[in-house]
């Protein structure tokens, strides 16, 4: 993807020919990187992958609507994870994100790969309920996307 995106009636992408980029720290925490797949505006949607060292972890956010992830490689601890009521899954792991699902933090454990969907914005925030930090709209992803490619 390299301007942005127009009406289509399908997107294949060959991860290989895509380079990782940084996902904004302002957003996450030790060195998140992504690879942004498709924005589909007609759904509000956009898919991505991404790679989570050891001890990353993204911020606290809403979804505010649904997404589904398939985590690849490692372990990842959503709401704390099992030890305190969350969610810990370990690869090959499926997820659903239902709408309104609040992540206090996503955190990495170990060297992690994900797959995600999201179906609607992310809202990031300082903590549940509080005031918006960023909110990540397919179209502020792909501008995310586009501006890290130079």
């Amino acid at each position: 993807m390299t301007k942005a995106t127009t009406a289509i009636e399908c997107r294949a992408v060959e991860l290989n020919d895509l380079a990782w980029a940084d996902f904004p720290s302002s957003l996450s925490k030790g060195g998140i990187k992504w690879k942004l797949l498709n924005v589909a505006p007609e759904l509000g949607s956009w898919a991505a992958i991404f790679d989570c060292p050891a001890g990353s972890s993204f911020a606290s956010h809403h979804h505010i609507g649904p997404g589904e992830y398939f985590l690849t490689k490692g372990r990842m601890e959503i709401r704390g994870g099992v030890e305190v009521g969350g969610e810990t899954v370990t690869a090959p792991a499926y997820g659903y994100e239902a709408t309104s699902a609040f992540h206090g933090k996503t955190y990495f454990p170990v060297d992690s790969e994900f797959y995600m969907t999201f179906l609607g914005p992310l809202q990031f925030v300082n903590e549940e309920g509080g005031a918006t930090v960023a909110l990540v709209t397919w179209d502020r992803a792909e501008a995310a996307w586009l501006a890290s490619q130079g």
